[in-house]
């Protein structure tokens, strides 16, 4: 989704960043085969790379991808897991990865450089399609799966407040001690996050009541202290439910449609265009609530990102074990 930064080091990302380091990855060893999709192999010959971004739930996506071009014959590279969106998104663009899944608001607002989010998401995903063909990217059709940012307070604190909107928030914050906010640094500091949200809500939140911490903690600190209201979260992220959360709507529709498609290099896909119809059907199935889903079992339940993906793809007849 957004650029999420891992704790890599300076010197790893720099060599992440100068492609020196997206030559090492590990081969999908599964046996698997065909299910309702890839009969017949036509990937049978191919090597392809699969990329994610270093958050549970687009590395399971990326171990979703490897796995279907894995069951279709190929010969499969998983470098999932980079640092951030940049590192994954580079990768794709000069052909060192040959796709990802990615997300329509990240393109549009990060890697594009459009200050204003396009409001009805299959728009959204068409001027990002258009746009980013001339980068050698070619978007395939999105899945409704939206893993936009919101604020969230706990159950608990919320049957004080009874807060359901955004705008609610921005009431309550009239009184300066009234809203902290636990979040993380860069939506502390994007135009997509807390400076243009407070913007377009008529927010002025003290410095003092934002506290930065890692994306991890936001959740327990929400859920379980009293040292912010508020949280960042993420829509598709499995805590919201486990942890006893209250999303707040964004009535005003400031935030970007962050709809989760498949990212591919162009030349991967002239060569192979069998990818568009083996992911297609996996796409369709792919919704925010799926996602809570799957995210709950990795973030929550301690399950390996892989094996939720390999699992979820069996007891839908997508592939088969070999």
């Amino acid at each position: 989704m957004r650029v999420r930064t891992g704790l890599a080091s300076t010197a790893a990302l720099a060599l992440l960043l100068t492609g020196c380091g997206l030559k090492s990855g590990s081969p999908l060893v599964d046996e698997v085969e065909p299910g309702s999709i890839g009969q017949g192999q036509p990937l049978k010959g191919a090597s392809l790379t699969v990329t994610s971004k270093n958050f549970s739930e687009n590395i399971i996506l990326g171990q979703i991808m490897g796995l279907i071009f894995k069951a279709a014959g190929a010969e499969v590279l998983d470098r999932t897991n980079l640092p951030g969106s940049i590192s994954a998104r580079e990768a794709v663009v000069k052909g060192e990865a040959d796709a990802l899944y990615d997300y329509t608001g990240t393109a549009w607002i990060t890697y594009l450089g459009h200050a204003e989010p396009v409001v009805d998401p299959q728009k959204q995903y068409e001027v990002v399609r258009d746009e980013d063909k001339g980068n050698g990217v070619t978007w395939l059709p999105p899945s409704t799966l939206d893993n936009t940012y919101a604020l969230a307070i706990s159950k608990k604190n919320n049957a004080k407040y009874r807060l359901k909107t955004l705008s609610d928030v921005a009431a309550l914050a009239k009184d300066p001690k009234a809203v902290t906010v636990c979040v993380e640094n860069e939506f502390a500091s994007r135009d997509d996050g807390l400076p243009g949200m407070q913007k377009k809500y008529g927010m002025n939140l003290p410095a003092s009541n934002i506290q930065k911490m890692d994306a991890g903690i936001i959740y327990t600190q929400v859920s379980e202290s009293d040292s912010c209201l508020l949280g960042e979260v993420y829509t598709t992220d499995g805590r919201i439910k486990a942890m006893d959360l209250d999303v707040m709507e964004d009535d005003k529709q400031f935030f970007p449609n962050y709809n989760a498609a498949p990212a591919i290099h162009t030349a991967t896909l002239k060569k192979h265009p069998e990818i568009a119809e083996l992911l297609a059907p996996v796409t369709e199935m792919l919704t925010t609530p799926l996602a809570q889903e799957l995210n709950s079992k990795v973030d929550v339940d301690g399950q390996d990102p892989h094996e939720v993906a390999k699992d979820w793809l069996i007891e839908e007849g997508f592939i088969q074990e070999g």
